[in-house]
Parts: structure tokens; sequence; C-alpha cells
């Protein structure tokens, strides 16, 4: 029954890739913004969506360190096994606004995350400038992408200003706005119920070889349940470098890191104080930190991020997860 589960839900996942990746090609389109900036805000926010919910409930609860583990584990993960694995089936070419705009504004965000967190404790106020950022920062995004798009469009003579007084033009764009939305609708249902029973089968298939070790629970943590949690972006990614829809899949890579420590984070602290432990700021962070760091080689070295540097990444993330069962172990 374990196995049935686990086969249903990355089923389901693969399922909720194809319909979230065909609902954000087509959503870019009918709104006239570029597939990268989809990629960065609809679909990103969409995957990460679930490490805000486990984010807000464990702050609540009283477990705030597994509101920033959830956050820093998930950013190495998109960093090291998303965005490794996705290249390993198909390269991928940057956008010039990656690497001028949107890396940059990622780099800034994670040594703003470390900043904050040096205290021990991340406050209300500090929250409130993460929303605040992130909130101007799409705006700009969005409004430069459709200025762009306008632009593009009278150019190449494809696409002029929609003549609002015809009812077929007007007509098909409401049906293919709200086709769009549905398959994003689906897509997020998909990924997030995909990824729920993927890892509820694997944590009992786990369970079963591990039982005995007393350090079970831990390394199932930062394991299986470590990668479940990245599922939705991993999917919607291979998915996107599948169907060639490559700036779907890099944008949704840093645009859900930026939405981990921005809104995750950011809402999380505007509703209780999160307390950031000594252990994690030594450890995770210089994983979190170096990693986003090589992206600069990942990205500004060569045409394109080809399999090699996938494999790099990967490697990292395998040694990251090694080094943690090691230390639960004991044995380092």
């Amino acid at each position: 029954m374990d196995y049935l589960i686990l086969l249903l839900g990355l089923a389901v996942l693969v399922l909720g890739g194809d319909f979230l990746v065909r609902g954000a090609v087509g959503f870019s389109r009918t709104m006239r913004i570029s597939p990268l900036v989809i990629g960065m805000t609809v679909v990103a926010f969409g995957t990460s969506a679930p490490e805000l919910l486990v984010s807000l409930k464990s702050a609540l609860a009283g477990n705030s360190g597994i509101a920033i583990g959830n956050v820093v584990g998930s950013n190495i993960a998109n960093i090291a096994l998303v965005l490794g694995v996705t290249v390993l089936i198909f390269p991928i070419f940057t956008d010039r606004q990656t690497k001028i705009v949107d890396y940059p504004m990622l780099i800034g965000a994670t040594l703003l995350f470390y900043l904050f967190s040096l205290d021990g404790l991340l406050e209300f106020y500090e929250g409130l400038i993460f929303m605040s950022i992130l909130i101007i920062f799409i705006a700009l995004l969005i409004s430069h992408s459709r200025k762009r798009t306008k632009l593009q469009d009278i150019e190449d003579d494809h696409l002029i200003e929609d003549d609002d007084s015809d009812p077929t033009k007007s007509a098909k764009k409401k049906a293919s706005f709200w086709k769009s939305m549905f398959f994003l609708f689906l897509g997020f249902i998909g990924l997030y119920f995909g990824a729920d029973w993927f890892i509820k089968g694997a944590v009992s298939i786990a369970d079963v070889f591990l039982a005995g070790n007393p350090n079970k629970d831990a390394i199932i943590g930062v394991t299986v349940v470590a990668f479940g949690t990245s599922a939705p972006e991993l999917v919607a990614s291979c998915v996107a470098a599948f169907k060639k829809e490559t700036d779907i899949s890099i944008g949704n890579l840093i645009g859900s890191n930026l939405f981990n420590i921005f809104a995750v984070l950011g809402i999380t602290a505007m509703v209780t104080p999160i307390e950031v432990s000594d252990s994690i700021i030594k450890f995770d962070f210089t994983w979190m930190i170096g990693l986003t760091l090589f992206l600069v080689f990942i990205l500004y070295f060569g045409k394109k991020i080809g399999r090699l540097k996938g494999a790099i990444l990967f490697s990292s993330y395998v040694t990251y997860i090694t080094v943690i069962i090691l230390k639960v172990q004991g044995v380092i």
C-alpha cells in the first residue's frame, strides 16, 4: 500500500507539473508578461506555498526552528537539487535579465536574511521589510516585462494593441485567460496533493527500512521529507525544461528562493517572532550562502547551464545530505 501511495503521489506530481507549465505559458501570453517573470511570480509562489504553510504552523506552535530550517533547507535544495536535476535533463540558456536583475536580487535577499538572523531572532519589523521589498520588486518586474513585451509585439508586427471593439478578439482573450487559470489551478492542486502523498508513502517505506535506528526520525526528516518539500519545484522545473520552457524553469527556482525568504519568513515573522539557532547560522547558512554565491560560476561562465554544471550541483546536494546524516549519527 505504501508503494502504491508513493507511485500515485509521483504520478499526480508529474501531471500537476504538466498542467502548471501549460497554464503558465498560456497565462504569460494572455497577460503579455514574459515566461521568466511568470516563473518567478505565479509558478514560484504556487510551488512555495507549502513552505509558507509549514513555517506558519511551526512558528505558531512554538517550533520556530522548523520554520527557519524549512526555508534554508528548501533554498539549498532548490539550487543544488532542483537546478542540478533540471539541467541534467535539459541544459538551460539563461536570460540577460536573470544575470543582471534576478540573480543579484537573490544574493541581496540571502545576505539580508543572514544579517537579520545574526542576533538569533527575526522580528516583526524585519518581516515587514522583507514583504515590502518583495511587493516593490514584483511590481517593478511585471511593469517592466509588460512594457518590453508590448514594444516587442509592435516591432515584430505580430501582436498589436487589442481592438476592444472586436468582440471576437475579446472573447478569445477571455477564454484563453480562464483556460490558463484553470490549468494553473489544476497544476497547484496536483503538486500539493502529489507531494503530500509522495512524502507519506516514502516516509512509511523509510520507516520500515530504518527500524531500530535511534536516529531514524532525524534521518527521514533531512532526506525524505526535505526532498518531498522540494518536489513541487523539482517537478515543475523538470517538466518546464522537458517542454523547452527553460525561462519558466530558472524563473521558478530563483523566484521560489526569493519567495521563501521575503514572503514565507516575512509573513511568519510578522505573525510571531522567529528564533534562529546558532547551529543553523554556523552550518546551514554556510551552505545556503555558499551555493547562492556559487551560482556566479553556474550563470556567468559559459553560454548555458549544461549537464556538467548540473552534475556538480547535484553532487553538492548529495554531499550536504551526507554530512547531515553523519552529524546525526555522531560520526562527525
